[in-house]
């Protein structure tokens, strides 16, 4: 893909490829990166893009809180928008609410948190796959507190990241889980000092895209399914995820780069 291919810009979401990673950024800081009908249609555009970019194997989402005195990784959904009648396009037919909650996708997202996360922004980072957050970071489902349930899939997926009882204090009181917290219950993989998010969030990357990529993404797909699927089903997925990457080129390619003590060439084929 040429250059202007790789980088994409509009007013509320950017994406450019940054050798094997997408990265992706919440760009409203003037609204606390709320999620209005052009960030959800935008960052479906971006995922369709990562997904569709065959030398990205791996995504970052950060959040743009330049301006901001208090940083915000993003305040949910934009109530502006849903007051003036536009509650609608916060959604897309395949992500759902901010065009990525519920997006099926091949490659996995990291996601780098600087700032409060809260309501429909926790559930943007519930639906990614690692989270690297600062010490000044929080996340939070407060939509108790404004008569509204945490309805993009808050309420089932923070119980899974944390527990029931550490997720059902945060959903009922509608108060944030600080990052330290947050680190100790597994909700957040690596904790960082402030400004460092997306630094460590590329780095975390660049260690899995070292890695052969269909194993990665094949791994992560059985990986998910055991929220869900009983370990019958479990062995089957991960029967199948061994015939694909037993069949793949790079299975010669990582048992010769074994051999000579070479770092392999993955193809992704």
């Amino acid at each position: 893909m040429s250059d202007a291919e790789n980088t994409t810009e509009n007013t509320n979401v950017t994406y450019e490829a940054r050798g094997r990673v997408g990265l992706i950024t919440l760009n409203r800081p003037d609204a606390r990166n709320a999620v209005n009908g052009d960030v959800a249609e935008a960052m479906e555009a971006a995922i369709d893009q990562m997904e569709a970019d065959d030398e990205v194997w791996i995504g970052v989402l950060q959040a743009n809180t330049e301006g901001q005195s208090r940083p915000v990784f993003c305040a949910g959904a934009d109530l502006k928008a849903i007051n003036s009648g536009d509650a609608a396009r916060l959604s897309t037919e395949r992500g759902n609410f901010a065009g990525f909650v519920y997006r099926e996708r091949k490659k996995p997202v990291i996601v780098a948190v600087d700032g409060l996360a809260t309501a429909g922004g926790c559930e943007i980072v519930l639906a990614a796959d690692l989270v690297v957050a600062t010490t000044q970071s929080s996340f939070g489902l407060a939509e108790v507190k404004r008569n509204l349930i945490a309805g993009a899939g808050g309420l089932f997926r923070l119980p899974r990241a944390i527990g029931k009882s550490a997720a059902m204090e945060a959903i009922l009181t509608g108060e944030p889980i600080p990052a330290q917290r947050a680190y100790e219950l597994g909700l957040v993989s690596r904790l960082v000092e402030p400004g460092e998010a997306t630094n460590e969030a590329m780095r975390l990357a660049e260690q899995i895209t070292a890695n052969a990529p269909l194993a990665v993404w094949e791994s992560r797909k059985v990986v998910l399914a055991s929220e869900y699927e009983d370990d019958e089903a479990l062995k089957s997925m991960t029967n199948s995820a061994m015939g694909v990457v037993m069949r793949s080129e790079d299975l010669g390619e990582g048992l010769t780069a074994f051999i000579e003590k070479r770092a392999p060439n993955w193809t992704g084929r």
